[in-house]
């Protein structure tokens, strides 16, 4: 069975999305909007939803240099997404709420705090994109002149989790006991002090919050470099990934399930969800006429923003943009994001201007233009030959293409008997079909009973 998210990037995945004439571009700051694509998928029997994160203006080096009119179609502006997510769980009662929080600029106490909270306030429901951060323009806003070296943030996120997750197992069932008659607030011998000291972290514990319905949030990783893949091994249940072509999107599938074995997880305790980009339309060439629409609202200098973050801080406006993407210098953001837009490049031989609005057209996930028959059938045969648990889908802009997703391709997947037709249970880990991660110190003292 396929398992969907609904990747909100709002207003819009595409760069110019939010200019199309059925676009509402003031979503990226109004939660009714929000509210109303969560319900949508919920109706439809989604999985979670899912919010992406900086803790910065991408671009705003740029900006700060004067370079305002490459800026101009630049879309950062958004709600703080665990905040979202505190205000959606009001408004729902079965789909997973998942967001980023990047382990570059937070402190773990706060992080495991923020999500063990909205998992209790959603009844079990939360999820935690446990990332570094790729875009540069972060590191100022927390007194940094440079980023973090790529290999360090890795470090740091693998650290990040061992402190969150401890926190996480801070109470053992039955710790919290609220006897009016004995007067016995809290079983001692079952609350724990983490008392973690590690090269990036200092951290006492226990955390003043118990575990939830579903014992830990689920935790998503969203990196596909040699380092993220590592951590998304030992660390995530849901992986998102970026893959674009199915058999890069089977080895990427295989690689992960079989590094997770050296941490004692079975293949199943993995879900890989790319990210998919639906263009429809009633026939093909509806379908193409749309996606050709959308891309003629973008201009090639705003295309070419897509490709920032990644070049590695070359500046390509100074290329010429019918001539092939040149060589780019080793990047500190994106590694792997940065693979991606090279190979795709180098193996269709695109041009600069091509590669860009390739790029922006999707942020680099694959971009299906059919119709609704289409797009079920390469889902359904992504997920027969291993190369996907589930998709995350991303649209374009909001909310009109995500609606004729859930009213026009759901129903086709439920048909064919490939996707459900009502939720499994309550909590996200019942409806994803994960375990609930054994409290450590509970194991401990099991173990040492026995």
């Amino acid at each position: 069975m396929l398992h969907l998210g609904g990747f909100f990037s709002v207003p819009g995945n595409h760069l110019a999305g939010w200019r199309h004439p059925d676009a509402i571009p003031t979503y990226d700051m109004d939660f009714r909007g929000y509210a109303h694509i969560t319900q949508v998928a919920e109706a439809a029997k989604f999985d979670c939803i899912f919010f992406q994160d900086t803790v910065g203006v991408s671009g705003s080096r740029q900006l700060a240099r004067g370079e305002r009119a490459r800026s101009k179609l630049s879309r950062t502006v958004k709600l703080e997404p665990t905040a979202a997510l505190a205000a959606l769980a009001m408004v729902t009662e079965r789909i997973g709420l998942v967001a980023t929080a990047t382990t570059t600029y937070n402190e773990p106490y706060n992080i495991a705090r923020r999500f063990m909270s909205i998992d209790h306030m959603s009844g079990g429901r939360a999820g935690w994109n446990l990332v570094t951060s790729q875009i540069e323009d972060e590191s100022e806003n927390f007194g940094f002149d440079r980023h973090m070296p790529h290999a360090e943030r890795y470090e740091r996120a693998a650290e990040f989790y061992e402190v969150v997750t401890g926190l996480w197992d801070s109470w053992e069932e039955g710790g919290l006991i609220r006897d009016k008659k004995s007067g016995l607030y809290m079983d001692r011998d079952k609350v724990h002090f983490l008392d973690h000291v590690g090269k990036h972290f200092k951290v006492k514990g226990p955390l003043n919050i118990t575990r939830s319905p579903q014992g830990w949030p689920v935790i998503a990783q969203a990196g596909s470099s040699e380092a993220g893949r590592e951590l998304a091994a030992r660390t995530a249940d849901v992986v998102f990934t970026a893959q674009t072509r199915i058999d890069e999107a089977r080895a990427f599938y295989a690689d992960i399930k079989q590094r997770a074995a050296k941490y004692g997880r079975a293949p199943d305790d993995i879900k890989i969800m790319p990210g998919l980009t639906p263009v429809l339309g009633r026939t093909m060439d509806d379908a193409r006429a749309n996606y050709d629409y959308l891309q003629s609202l973008m201009p090639d200098d705003v295309a070419l923003l897509s490709l920032t973050h990644i070049s590695g801080g070359l500046d390509l406006t100074k290329f010429p943009l019918d001539g092939p993407l040149p060589d780019l210098p080793p990047s500190n953001a994106a590694k792997a994001r940065q693979a991606l837009v090279v190979k795709t490049a180098r193996d269709n031989n695109m041009t600069l201007r091509q590669i860009a609005r390739h790029t922006a057209a999707g942020t680099g996930h694959r971009v299906i233009v059919g119709t609704p028959e289409y797009m079920a059938d390469e889902m359904e045969k992504w997920l027969t030959e291993e190369a996907a648990d589930g998709f995350n889908v991303v649209c374009n802009h909001y909310p009109r293409p995500f609606e004729d997703f859930c009213t026009e391709v759901v129903p086709l997947l439920q048909q064919r008997g490939v996707f459900r037709k009502e939720y499994e249970g309550r909590t996200l880990r019942d409806n994803l079909g994960l375990k609930i991660p054994e409290n450590r110190y509970t194991k401990a003292r099991l173990k040492e009973a026995s």
